[in-house]
């Protein structure tokens, strides 16, 4: 069985890890405002799979570290998470939803109605892009 659960940050904390900077100490992977946002997992078979996290202020959202276990990838769940998470922010009422993608995975995000803004930086290595999607 699969599903989406609402979840706690230290739940999700060893994917985010593992997936996106395994060679980075844990802490490194913990949001200051971890405990002020919403964690959501798909598990698959009672074991979390792919995570993300959503953080609302002032009517905007904005999802962070959305990842799925390298062998759990290509399946749909990183897909099945977004829309979720969409779903979830027209729900609270948000007008914006926005992300800091890596700009190697922005057309992946593309495909779901997110455009590119013209803010961009680079994080331990990586290029970030900035993107948005109109809710309202």
């Amino acid at each position: 069985m699969i599903e989406i659960i609402t979840t706690t940050a230290e739940k999700i904390y060893p994917i985010r890890h593992t997936v996106m900077y395994p060679d980075l100490p844990f802490d490194y992977i913990k949001l200051p405002k971890d405990n002020q946002g919403t964690h959501f997992a798909v598990v698959k078979n009672e074991k979390i799979v792919s995570i993300v996290s959503v953080f609302i202020e002032n009517n905007v959202a904005q999802f962070r570290k959305l990842a799925t276990l390298e062998s759990e990838q290509k399946q749909g769940y990183g897909t099945y998470l977004l829309k979720h998470i969409i779903k979830y922010a027209k729900n609270k009422g948000c007008e914006k939803l926005w992300c800091n993608a890596r700009l190697n995975k922005a057309g992946y995000y593309k495909k779901f109605g997110m455009y590119e803004t013209n803010k961009t930086y680079t994080k331990s290595g990586i290029d970030f892009i900035v993107l948005e999607m109109d809710l309202s």
